[in-house]
């Protein structure tokens, strides 16, 4: 079976599981999210994208349609991401088959660049694979890609500024800018849990500290993007900490944390750092549940991807004991519904702020891989809060 054979079959699946699952709803909603209004929206949002998966036509040229094509490359890992784990939550083979389908088709492979951390991101799609078939052989590229840096490991300056005349800047060879945290420890993490050989996290552990002390404000408890940010200013003087760069960060220190052994000597200050981005994020929620683009800024426009890896890692956060309930629960849920406002009629997600590097303008009509991988992502730890118990309420 063709892979656009398999999504036409998948994609009405879940077409008709959502629709099920939406007419079987009672018609005055409960007061809190219920799992079954979460599962229909993603399974929506879920068959959009794959419906889309041979023809981005729908990204402008101008806004790294290349990248978004590369299927091993960052922006397609995200939503595959955000796939096998609501596909894992929701138990639907489906989906399952589809992420399954994508990695077959790409042999467990990455990109022609050795030591960049948007080509690793692809890799926890891997990880994942090989844990669900129970399949080791799955491991091998990874293994071998992942060999290659601890046999040379990069220490070349954190400053993004310097590159030679063509590629990327020397400092990504590390983990130089704020996504990266999302894209590469994570599957480090997940692979030394995976194979049980503890160099991985070593190097992952190492690498994560070295970005946090340069990147990190201590003051805000936010991530500049980059090092270019750490002095810039808006033209009011305020800082400017891009909300989805913060996104991948908040996001990733969860996924780190997911499957980070319970008692690794650095896992209280990972907890500590999760736990002051919480509070900080919580604090800029904007009015109609969205992050503004740009942190500190009032809220323009909607802008989901960030507001999905929010929602996300809030949500993640109360689910694991991390975070207390009754503090968070309230803007997960504003946050959630803002995300489902933002979803047409035929499951399309809007408001998807555009591939870049800092805040940016940001349309109803943008859409983007990595968008959906966040809603979906914030779907399969929402869907999990349910009902305040007594027990529950305070923690």
């Amino acid at each position: 079976m063709t892979f656009k054979i398999l999504t036409a079959a998948l994609v009405a699946a879940l077409v008709a599981g959502a629709g099920a699952q939406a007419s079987a709803a009672p018609k005055e909603a409960p007061a809190r999210v219920s799992a079954a209004s979460v599962d229909a929206a993603a399974r929506k949002v879920a068959g959009w994208q794959l419906a889309h998966m041979d023809n981005f036509d729908y990204v402008p040229v101008t806004s790294f349609r290349k990248d978004t094509e590369a299927p091993r490359d960052w922006v397609q890992a995200a939503f595959y991401i955000g796939l096998y784990t609501f596909a894992d939550v929701s138990q639907d083979p489906y989906l399952t088959r589809a992420v399954l389908t994508h990695g077959e088709a790409q042999q467990w492979g990455f990109d022609h660049r050795p030591r960049h951390a948007d080509a690793d991101a692809t890799g926890a799609v891997w990880i994942w694979a090989a844990n669900r078939t129970k399949d080791p052989s799955k491991l091998g590229p990874i293994k071998s890609r992942f060999e290659a840096v601890l046999a040379n490991p990069s220490t070349v300056s954190l400053d993004f500024e310097p590159k030679p005349a063509k590629g990327d800047p020397f400092c990504q060879a590390r983990w130089c800018w704020s996504d990266a945290i999302f894209m590469a420890p994570p599957a480090w993490t997940a692979l030394s849990k995976a194979t049980g050989d503890k160099r991985y996290l070593a190097h992952a552990d190492r690498e994560f500290w070295a970005t946090h002390d340069y990147l990190f404000d201590q003051t805000d408890h936010l991530y500049f993007r980059d090092s270019r940010f750490i002095t810039r200013r808006d033209p009011s003087g305020r800082k400017i900490f891009w909300g989805r760069g913060n996104g991948w960060a908040f996001a990733g220190i969860a996924r780190i944390l997911q499957d980070l052994p319970a008692n690794h000597p650095s896992r209280p200050r990972y907890e500590a750092v999760f736990r002051q981005m919480a509070a900080k994020i919580a604090s800029l929620q904007g009015a109609e549940g969205y992050w503004p683009v740009s942190l500190l800024e009032p809220q323009m426009t909607p802008e989901t991807s960030g507001t999905g890896f929010f929602v996300y890692g809030l949500a993640w956060g109360v689910n694991h004991g991390v975070l207390p309930r009754a503090k968070y629960a309230p803007v997960i849920d504003k946050g959630w519904k803002a995300l489902e406002a933002a979803v047409e009629p035929d499951g399309r997600l809007g408001w998807v702020q555009r591939v870049g590097v800092a805040p940016d303008q940001v349309g109803r009509d943008d859409t983007q891989l990595y968008g959906v991988g966040a809603f979906l992502l914030a779907a399969s730890e929402v869907r999990r809060l349910g009902p305040a118990s007594k027990g529950q309420a305070n923690r």
